[in-house]
């Protein structure tokens, strides 16, 4: 029998393990490997902190997916991995071999110019422990009656996680005690065209949200800024840059030059024929592409159909990832902005769009232990 191993609960694994209720393998026992007991759906969760959703609307339970898809669940950590021998190092479940395996592990968060911030830092990843100290900041916050943090990083997410805070705090404890900062870093929004950032911009300031464009490195009372100044902070989440495992450094994979997983047309890795990656922990070297949600969740589809080819010793069917993505950024209240192709609107209909676009995905696993609804 052989044994195929999920490593992570990812956005594009849930979509295997969902196809695995209804499509059996024949002859393949499969195991999948998470630290965690649930999944959070990282497009929810500027709403759940905004106070829009609950955190139950933004998870979806793993133990039973896996168990309507008839999949041995391992909750532990991956820690490393022998490529070459085919086998996954976990932190507390020993050694687990494979024969074929896939990678949904996601990615790591460079906070290596702020370690020496006296403030409490906040980094969005792991989503599990970001929601435990957001829980413990907002709590301080609103006993203190007072609110002063900094979000480190001027893309998508770090411009979502700027605006939920604004309105949580100014909504509970008022604007004039509620101070929120965003540092951009090499730039807001990189990428997105100049309507779609001039209208982020504008909404920043009608937020109050201070706008700092540049670098910064922690500092006792917060950070530092490149000229010198220092902005104080009594939190500091971060949202920057994605950084690799460790381990994928020893791991025996070829990797790209940004130390992540190199994949091929079919998210089939480059050196090793048995091994598949996807989300973050992957990267596109024919195509290249930002390390972002939506293209782990198209991702899913053809993970789904490889794993069964490669299982039955066919080659490896190509995926074109979208060249473009569509961005629907949430402004703190319901209200969001819209990023396609450089073509900007925002409206509070964006936001039911979104709104409806995240409750649609969230039903697909909630409905009759994974088999709801199919969202192209």
């Amino acid at each position: 029998m052989k044994r195929l191993v999920l490593a992570g609960g990812g956005h594009a694994h849930l979509h295997v393990l969902k196809s695995l209720v209804n499509r059996r393998c024949p002859d393949v026992e499969i195991v999948l490997i998470s630290p965690y007991a649930r999944q959070v759906y990282s497009g929810m969760l500027p709403g759940w902190m905004a106070g829009h959703y609950s955190l139950e609307q933004c998870i979806v339970p793993l133990g039973p997916l896996a168990e309507a898809a008839q999949v041995r669940f391992i909750r532990d950590s991956v820690v490393g991995l022998d490529a070459d021998r085919r086998i996954v190092h976990t932190a507390h479940s020993g050694d687990i071999a494979y024969d074929l395996l896939s990678l949904d592990i996601g990615a790591n968060i460079d906070e290596s110019r702020l370690i020496l911030t006296g403030a409490i830092s906040l980094p969005i990843r792991p989503m599990e422990d970001f929601i435990t100290g957001w829980s413990e900041c907002l709590g301080r916050c609103l006993k203190n009656r007072q609110a002063k943090l900094v979000i480190v990083g001027g893309g998508a997410g770090g411009v979502e996680l700027a605006f939920a805070a604004q309105h949580r705090f100014s909504q509970a404890i008022g604007a004039m005690k509620t101070r929120i900062s965003l540092i951009t870093g090499r730039g807001l929004l990189a990428g997105h065209g100049k309507s779609v950032i001039a209208c982020v911009r504008r909404h920043l300031k009608a937020s109050a949200i201070s706008l700092v464009e540049g670098y910064a490195t922690g500092s006792a009372n917060g950070l530092i800024l490149d000229g010198g100044t220092e902005l104080p902070a009594d939190y500091v989440i971060s949202a920057t840059g994605a950084a690799p495992a460790p381990w994928l450094a020893k791991s025996g994979l070829k990797l790209a030059p940004d130390g992540f997983v190199a994949v091929g047309k079919g998210q089939q890795s480059l050196s090793h024929e048995n091994i598949f990656a996807a989300g973050d922990i992957a990267s596109r070297i024919d195509t290249p592409h930002p390390k972002s949600g939506v293209y782990a969740v198209r991702a899913g589809p053809v993970l789904v159909r490889n794993i069964e080819r490669a299982l039955s010793g066919q080659v490896p069917v190509p995926y074109q990832p979208q060249k473009r993505s569509l961005y629907l950024l949430a402004t703190g209240p319901k209200h969001a902005i819209m990023s396609w192709n450089g073509f900007c609107a925002s409206g509070d209909w964006i936001w039911r769009w979104k709104d409806w676009i995240d409750r649609r995905f969230m039903r697909q696993y909630h409905s009759g232990n994974g088999t709801g609804e199919e969202v192209s």
